[in-house]
Parts: structure tokens; C-alpha cells; sequence
């Protein structure tokens, strides 16, 4: 048996004809051909795939592969797996080196041997085997990356594979593989349905509290938030209904802190949102102090749903009249009442509220919003008052226009008009996305404005945009062919940027955003 033994490896090895590590491939061999099972090979192979691979050996490791198929007729699905596995990521090595020579040769060849090689595992394959779901995966993701007309039926056919396999197998990792696939494709029902499969296995398996919110946290540091969320899920339903009230807000909160919006990190801001309503239900408006009030309020700040987020800031200024955020608060329910829901009446009543103050960023910030509506609405004598109670540049800037007779600055009014005239209303935001980063900054530190415009391409021509930036950005003033720039501010406070894009046809849409400066 030792002497067959021996052949056999030297049979296996003579197809590796290039200098590799002959010592650990000489055991991976001696352990494919004494194992027990298929998990056994796949596990072999798997290191002999990273061994051939790393040095580009495909056309090797496939001469390997079926060598070893010849003397181990019993691992023969595992084997096909493996060849198809080896084409598939030499085509995708062929096109990342553009060698196309080889690639338009062979190129037919290999997705042939692909289709082939995947059959025969998947005609051998019970459905409770996980070689039968990682074959069904990639024989979808081959005909997806051809985007030919088969990709469809397999991607049916792998997502009847994950429900036949969820039924009969009890490891739950090939349903959190095919899951990940899918998302990387950006299937998101499907990857949704996979991995509820994949949670349904977990909890079937009877993991207990702290091993799901232990797994939950370690995708969610991977930056899987879809599948931490479902596991959180889970974890709160099931954290609910044994855990007294107290703690239970306060597991919530630790969750919810999670998912708010971060400058850099993983962070699903609507997740964030969800989480905190649950704790407002269970804990009441009494479960949120300053600081959890004010993170609330941002967070929904930055996933651009303004009106709740006004509603929490409104709390926030109600509760804590004296605390570090109330004026930063107060001024923008003031921003957003103006010129995010047109409402500039109540606007003018938060930036009033905020000037009687004592003297803050904010209340700098104020003084100078109310000079600027009212120079907008003609009142030259109210406008020269506010503008003289703020020390900004801006409101030196709008002085000068005042004392000279001269318009409005053109830019700023255009913004203004398409944020208050009536008849602009249907300037609704919806066409144009503008975004900072970071939101929370420094004095001195850059921050990177960027703006997406949905506009309608005409023919085969890139539309030609306008940006017409105002309010205030910072120590740069963007050109009009700008649609983004990097800038910096030198005085702490809120610091509102609009934009009107304006296209061939005329004025596309605006947008408004607002950075922290400490």
C-alpha cells in the first residue's frame, strides 16, 4: 500500500512542473488521496488552489486536478468544482492582465470546461450538500459576468438550492456565502432572502443571547451591516421579552449608537432610526438625556430626512434649553424651516428666538440669516440692522451691496429665490444630492463638498452643468464648473453651503448642507 501510495503522489506531482513548495504539496497530495470524505479534499484543495494560484499557475493546477481525478475517482465532484473554480479565475486573471491573446484563444475553451465541469458536480451532488450550493453560485456568478441569457434560470436555480440545503444541512456558512455573492452583485432581495436563511439556521441551532449579539458585532465590524441588522433583529426580539426595562433601552441604545451616522465607519443612519423609535416606544421620550437627544437629531440630519429631524432638535431645545447643542439646534430648525421646508416665516421665528440669546457662533450665524431674508425681501433699513450685529465676512459683504445700491450677490439670490418664491416649489431637492466630508470638523480642517445632478442626458452629449455655489464656503470660492471642491473654515459654528445647478434648459434643481465646525 505505501509503495502504491508513493506512485501515486509522483503521478500527481509530475504535473506540477514548476518550482512550488514540493514538500507541502507533496503532503496536501498524500492527504487528497488517503481522505475519508469530501470535506477532507475540499480543505486540501482549497491550500493547493492558494499554492498554484499564487504564481498564476492555472493551466498546472487544472493538470493536477485531473491526474488526481484519475486515481481518486470517489472525490471526482470535488475535483470538477475545483476545475471550473481554476478556469473561472484564470479567465478573470486573463482579462485584470489584458492578455488577450491567450484570453481570445482559450477564453471559449475554458467557459466550456466551466459549464461542463460545474454539471457533473452538480448531477453527483445531493441538495444537502454544500458542493451542490458553492456549484449552483458559481456557475450563476459565470453567467453573470457573460450577462448572457442563462443567468437568470441559475440564479433561480441557486436560490431553490439554498432553500433545498437550508431544509437538510445544519452548517449555516454556504447560505451566508451565497448571500455575500449576491450583495456583491447588488441582488438585495435576494441577498435578503438568503440571509434570513442564514439567521433561521443560527437561531435553529439554538445559539444563545450573547452568542448572537457576539455575531452580530463581528459582521457588523466586517461592514456586513445587512446581515448584523437581521441578527440584531433578532436579538432585540428575543432580548425583549426577558430583559426588565432599563436595561433593555439601555442594550437598545448601545445598538441603535451602532448605526448613527460617522464621519468615517460603518453606519446605516435609517437602521440608527428604527432603533431609536423602538427605544422611544419602550422607554418613552424619558429614555433619551442631551446627548442621546442630540446624536437622534444629527444622525437624522445627515440621512437627509430634515423634518424629523427638526422635530427631535425642537425636543432637544424644549428639554435643555441650557445645554452645549441648544443653539446650534435652534439654528437649524431655523435652516431647515427656511430652506428646506419653504417655510420662512417660521424660520425667521428660530433665528429671532436664537439672536436674543447670548452671544454664540450661532447666534452670530442668526443675525446674519435675518439681515440676509430681509435684504432679499427689500427691507434695506432691517437687513443694515442684523447685518450689523454679526461680525461675518458675509455680512460686511452684503453691507457693501446695501451702501452701494448694488443686487443682491447673484448666485446667493438665485438660491434664494428657488428655495421661498412660491411659484419655485417644485425646486424640490429630489434632482440634486449634495454631501460634506467630513460633517464634523476642526478649525482649519478640510472638508470635501461634492454634489450629484440627476439630469437627463441629451443623445449621445454629456449635458453640460453650472454650479452656482453661495451661502458660505469656506476659504475657497468654487467655480461655476465646479461640482465639488475642498475648502476649509477658520471660525467655529454651523456652516450652511447652497447650490443651484443650472443646465442647458435652464435651472435643474437646489440643495442646501451644513458642516460643524469646533
Amino acid at each position: 500500500m505505501k509503495k502504491i501510495l508513493v506512485v501515486l503522489i509522483g503521478i500527481i506531482l509530475a504535473h506540477s512542473a514548476y518550482a512550488l513548495d514540493n514538500a507541502r504539496l507533496t503532503a496536501i497530495s498524500k492527504d487528497i488521496v488517503q481522505s475519508k470524505d469530501d470535506l477532507e479534499v475540499y480543505a486540501s484543495l482549497e491550500e493547493a488552489a492558494g499554492l498554484y494560484f499564487k504564481e498564476n499557475k492555472y493551466n498546472e493546477f487544472v493538470d493536477f486536478l485531473k491526474s488526481l481525478g484519475k486515481q481518486k475517482k470517489t472525490a471526482e465532484p470535488v475535483i470538477n468544482y475545483y476545475i471550473a473554480f481554476t478556469r473561472y479565475h484564470q479567465l478573470k486573471h486573463l482579462e485584470e492582465t489584458q492578455n488577450w491573446d491567450v484570453y481570445f484563444d482559450k477564453g471559449n475553451s475554458y467557459r466550456d470546461e466551466i459549464t461542463a465541469s460545474l454539471q457533473k458536480t452538480i448531477s453527483s451532488a445531493l441538495p444537502s450538500d454544500a458542493l451542490s450550493i458553492y456549484s449552483r453560485m458559481m456557475l450563476w456568478k459565470f453567467h453573470k459576468d457573460q450577462n448572457d441569457n442563462f443567468s437568470e434560470d441559475a440564479l433561480t436555480d441557486m436560490m431553490n438550492s439554498a432553500q433545498l440545503y437550508a431544509k437538510d444541512n445544519a452548517n449555516p456558512l454556504p447560505l451566508k456565502d451565497v448571500a455575500a455573492e449576491l450583495m456583491s452583485y447588488d441582488e438585495k432581495g435576494k441577498a435578503k432572502e438568503a440571509y434570513k436563511l442564514y439567521v433561521d439556521k443560527l437561531v435553529a441551532a439554538n445559539i444563545s443571547d450573547d452568542a448572537l449579539d457576539n455575531t452580530a458585532f463581528e459582521f457588523y465590524k466586517e461592514g456586513n451591516l445587512d446581515l448584523a441588522q437581521t441578527l440584531y433583529d433578532v436579538y432585540a426580539s428575543r432580548i425583549e421579552k426577558t430583559y426588565e426595562k432599563n436595561k433593555l433601552v439601555s442594550r437598545l441604545i448601545d445598538i441603535a449608537k451602532l448605526f448613527t451616522y460617522k464621519d468615517d465607519g460603518a453606519s446605516d443612519m435609517l437602521y440608527a432610526e428604527k432603533t431609536f423609535q423602538k427605544i422611544e416606544e419602550i422607554g418613552g421620550i424619558e429614555a433619551f438625556d442631551e446627548p442621546l437627544m442630540y446624536l437622534r437629531a444629527f444622525n437624522l440630519e445627515k440621512a437627509k430626512e430634515f423634518k424629523a429631524a427638526k422635530e427631535i432638535y425642537a425636543q432637544l431645545v424644549k428639554r435643555y434649553p441650557e445645554s452645549n447643542h441648544a443653539d446650534e439646534a435652534l439654528f437649524k430648525i431655523g435652516i431647515i424651516n427656511t430652506y428646506i421646508l419653504r417655510d420662512k416665516a417660521l424660520g425667521i421665528n428660530s433665528f429671532l428666538e436664537l439672536s436674543a440669546k447670548k452671544p454664540s457662533p450661532q447666534v452670530n450665524s442668526a443675525f446674519y440669516q435675518l439681515g440676509l431674508l430681509a435684504q432679499w425681501e427689500g427691507d434695506a433699513a432691517k437687513a443694515k440692522e442684523y447685518y450689523g450685529r454679526s461680525s461675518s465676512a458675509a455680512a460686511k459683504e452684503r453691507l457693501e451691496e446695501i451702501e452701494a445700491n448694488q443686487p443682491l450677490e447673484y448666485n446667493l439670490k438665485t438660491f434664494l429665490d428657488l428655495s421661498l418664491k412660491e411659484e419655485n416649489a417644485f425646486f424640490d431637492m429630489s434632482k440634486l444630492d449634495l454631501r460634506a466630508h467630513p460633517y464634523n470638523a476642526a478649525t482649519g480642517e478640510e472638508i470635501k463638498f461634492s454634489s450629484a445632478a440627476y439630469a437627463a442626458q441629451s443623445g449621445c452629449t454629456q449635458v453640460e452643468l453650472q454650479y452656482l455655489w453661495s451661502q458660505d464656503a469656506g476659504s475657497l470660492t468654487p467655480a461655476a464648473v465646479d461640482s465639488a471642491f475642498t475648502t476649509t473654515f477658520n471660525e467655529p459654528g454651523t456652516k450652511v453651503l447652497g447650490l443651484v445647478v443650472v443646465s442647458p434648459n435652464g435651472f435643474l434643481d437646489r440643495s442646501i448642507d451644513f458642516v460643524d465646525i469646533h
